[in-house]
């Protein structure tokens, strides 16, 4: 009887190692490769965002601009994450300037108008623009409206300015939230 219980209690173990390992492998599988790194779920927008080839302006930006903590602390948030492609769209001179200690106000402003307090999967958002003819407003921390849209797979963001930008990647969860890479920096209303 005892051998049984032994028994019993290693496949028990075995299996429950199977079903951790098969867990695991699911998490890496969902989450896409962003930059060619793993985003891994159990860490936070930040500490993720830090580990993307591609996210390297955009982690300077909120370095300057003092949201790291806000950005690692519980959420939800939903970012909008614009690539170094992305910035690569301003003038070297305009992304230095807001760089700057003085222009921290500003700085702050734009970022957060990347940024949603929800946690919002692209299926939601897409039940969201379905639900509104076509077109969701998505309001952002920074106090900007975003109007989200999408054709087929490919979902679009746009500006109160008319700038849009497309969610080349979508979904990208985090412990906090979820990050969808985008490839254009979005702005305040001008």
């Amino acid at each position: 009887m005892k051998s049984i219980m032994l028994a019993a209690a290693a496949l028990s173990m075995t299996t429950i190692s199977a079903l951790a390992d098969a867990h695991a492998a699911e998490d890496m599988m969902a989450n896409p490769m962003v930059g060619g790194a793993e985003m891994l779920v159990q860490r936070n927008i930040i500490e993720n965002a830090v580990n993307s080839p591609i996210h390297t302006t955009l982690v300077a930006a909120v370095q300057a601009a003092d949201l790291v903590e806000t950005l690692s602390g519980p959420g939800p948030f939903t970012v909008f994450a614009p690539t170094d492609a992305a910035f690569g769209m301003i003038s070297d001179e305009s992304l230095a300037a807001l760089l700057l200690p003085e222009n921290k106000a500003q700085l702050q402003q734009i970022l957060t108008c990347h940024v949603v307090a929800a946690d919002v999967m692209s299926d939601a958002l897409k039940g969201m623009i379905d639900d509104d003819g076509g077109a969701h407003p998505i309001p952002t921390v920074g106090g900007c409206t975003l109007t989200g849209t999408y054709s087929g797979d490919t979902f679009t963001v746009t500006d109160e300015n008319g700038r849009a930008a497309t969610v080349t990647i979508a979904d990208v969860d985090q412990s906090n939230g979820v990050i969808h890479v985008i490839d254009r920096v979005l702005l305040p209303k001008q």
